[in-house]
């Protein structure tokens, strides 16, 4: 399970540098075609409550997701910054379409707004399926599930 250890702590890198860079277009392009993508509090996530701060399911949610934000949507300009450790394999599991990967890691997202101190937006876990497939490795499922249920005015980018 190491291999797959340092895939995704790879995949991690990736994908918070694309997020970190304002790439919100390409945020898609980590998930596969069926993806489910979640943002939970953790005492809904607890309680198995589906009442989400963010919910897309497949690839069409995630693009509309993604070009709203580029496109549409109206917010402060901002940087945001994500930290992710602690990167557990807990499964593998081989299928007809690829590897099955049950993972988790910590993460922290910080976001600075340009007329103020940086702040902690989010402090969680992310819950995750990766399949890998043909030494590609994409998320088939990502709970994020963040520790507060005490939230600031809004959440732009992806956690």
């Amino acid at each position: 399970m190491r291999e797959y250890r340092w895939a995704i702590e790879e995949f991690h890198a990736a994908y918070a540098a694309g997020l970190d860079r304002g790439e919100i277009e390409t945020w898609p392009d980590f998930f596969t075609e069926d993806a489910v993508y979640r943002v939970t509090a953790r005492d809904n996530a607890e309680a198995g409550l589906r009442l989400d701060l963010m919910s897309c399911e497949g690839i069409g949610m995630l693009r509309d997701r993604a070009f709203a934000i580029a496109h549409t949507e109206m917010f402060a300009p901002r940087y945001v910054q994500h930290q992710v450790s602690v990167v557990q394999v807990l499964s593998t599991a081989e299928g007809a379409g690829g590897t099955l990967i049950a993972a988790e890691a910590n993460y922290l997202l910080l976001e600075t707004l340009i007329d103020e101190p940086t702040r902690i937006l989010q402090a969680g876990r992310y819950k995750d399926q990766f399949l890998l497939r043909d030494g590609v490795l994409k998320l088939r499922r990502r709970q994020c599930v963040f520790d507060t249920v005490l939230v600031p005015n809004c959440m732009v980018y992806p956690a």
